[in-house]
């Protein structure tokens, strides 16, 4: 009988990668989101709150709550959403495909001319 499930505590810490507290991807993209479409109608609102939250994805990689590739991608959109025209902007908010994880921007061959 010397085996017990309830055994003795490991001696490895805890990582906290699993933390249910932690934002995932879809929770940042589902925030941005949200800032963005209760101003679509003022869209500079809506920049000054992309504005702030560039500086909270900036302290969360810092922390290390959110990896470096899930801000860059972050970025990505905020950097469009905050170059583009007020035309270019319900563009944006309506496109689903931007809004989803793993979204790239689409490369602009220089081929074309």
């Amino acid at each position: 009988m010397g085996w017990w499930p309830f055994g003795k505590k490991r001696a490895t810490r805890y990582s906290g990668s699993n933390d249910p507290m932690l934002k995932d991807t879809r929770t940042w993209l589902s925030d941005l989101r949200d800032a963005c479409e209760m101003n679509f109608d003022a869209p500079e609102e809506a920049r000054r709150r992309i504005r702030h939250m560039q500086v909270e994805w900036h302290d969360a990689v810092e922390s290390g709550t959110m990896n470096a590739t899930l801000r860059e991608g972050l970025e990505s959109r905020a950097f469009r959403l905050l170059t583009c025209s007020d035309e270019e902007w319900l563009a944006w908010l309506d496109n689903l495909a931007f809004w989803k994880p793993g979204w790239k921007p689409a490369e602009s061959s220089e081929d074309e001319g």
